[in-house]
């Protein structure tokens, strides 16, 4: 993949360049770990980086590999300062509206975001100051609405209308194939053809995670030759959670060339399947979080390791979700926590310093930043 060409966005620069609608920003100072950046305006406060955590986020085209927060001017803005070039914007299958809505967004502040496709809009995306947006699906559901004959469902109208990464079920069965929480059934026909829709239109096949482990494998199988990815999971071998992958399919992932991308939520770091009578999963701290980088890397090694952190930012915390999709074995009740630490995305800076602290080169924590990802992207859309 070629390397990024332009001058690197100095965080000086860049913090200073994200101050709008009159918020008070206290830029980085190059050293002073006490130190911290206050922007009052949002309401939260990002951690002060030593001078090897700033020269690998300026240089590093960081991809914020998996969240489905609420597009909104506010998270855009949480997203420049955290140095984000990239975002995969992934829910769950949301239908022809949603897409409206969001090319409504993206019109009304193309300043400032920009709808990308392809790896080479997204460099261009960040040489012109912009965060590349990428739609995404955690699941296949809509399309399992189609009439008619198969093989084809309306995935192709979607993939005119952005998309580019498709899973295939969330957490339950569809008619394509199992979810996490039954893990032992296989892809079906229907979840056959619609892999080879998916690789015949270069869109990217996110497994694992929400998808059970057998229908992954089975996608994996009939998958030769193109880099497949699990946007965001976590390690099942540290923290027994049904939403959790197992060491096989982590394997069979990276055997493919692709990328797993690690999430910052509470419950799959601390909470197991036997946890059911417990209302709130006790908040773990980042040490947590790090070790699944840690396990990942002397399994897979670095080169199958991205961020998939899954924030949901404007998202209601409070609101109802189904008990069958999501029940007491996988998850607390709402609201949700996220590792402390690693709360929201403007944190990522204490990943990178945490990175560097159990001995991670440069060069490592570049991969896990975006490059990893950028790979995959251009090996499955093309430059």
């Amino acid at each position: 993949m070629r390397k990024e060409q332009s001058t690197p966005l100095h965080r000086r620069s860049f913090l200073q360049r994200s101050i709008f609608s009159g918020a008070a920003l206290v830029p980085y100072r190059e050293s002073g770990l006490g130190d911290v950046t206050k922007n009052k305006h949002l309401g939260f406060q990002m951690p002060a980086l030593d001078r090897d955590p700033i020269a690998i986020h300026d240089s590093t085209l960081i991809v914020n590999g998996l969240d489905p927060s609420e597009l909104t001017t506010r998270y855009v803005e949480m997203l420049r300062l955290a140095g984000v070039s990239c975002w995969l914007r992934s829910r769950t299958a949301p239908g022809v509206q949603a897409f409206a809505d969001a090319h409504n967004f993206l019109d009304a502040h193309r300043d400032r975001i920009v709808m990308t496709t392809t790896v080479k809009e997204i460099h261009e995306a960040r040489r012109s100051g912009r965060i590349a947006h990428i739609f995404g699906w955690q699941s296949a559901n809509v399309l399992g609405d189609a009439k008619g004959e198969p093989p084809p469902t309306a995935l192709r109208a979607y993939y005119q209308l952005g998309l580019r990464v498709v899973g295939i079920a969330y957490n339950v069965s569809n008619i394509f194939g199992a979810g996490c929480l039954e893990p032992h059934l296989g892809l079906t026909r229907a979840g056959q053809r619609l892999v080879e829709e998916i690789h015949h239109l270069r869109i990217l096949l996110d497994v694992g995670g929400h998808t059970g482990e057998q229908t992954s494998l089975d996608a994996i199988k009939i998958s030769s030759g193109v880099p497949i990815v699990c946007t965001h999971t976590n390690v099942a071998a540290l923290i027994d959670n049904p939403r959790n992958s197992s060491d096989r399919l982590f394997e069979a992932i990276a055997n493919t060339g692709g990328v797993i991308g690690i999430t910052a939520f509470n419950d799959f770091h601390a909470r197991t399947r036997h946890d059911t009578k417990i209302a709130v999963t006790p908040q773990v701290g980042l040490e947590k979080h790090l070790d699944q980088f840690d396990y990942l890397r002397r399994l897979v090694g670095s080169d199958h390791i991205g961020l998939g952190p899954d924030f949901i930012e404007g998202r209601d915390p409070n609101a109802s979700i189904n008990p069958e999709v999501a029940p007491l074995e996988v998850y607390s009740k709402k609201p949700w926590l996220y590792v402390k630490g690693f709360e929201r995305i403007t944190e990522l800076p204490n990943i990178t310093k945490g990175l560097i602290e159990r001995g991670w080169s440069t060069a490592e924590i570049r991969k896990v930043l975006g490059e990893n990802w950028l790979r995959v992207y251009e090996q499955v859309w093309g430059l």
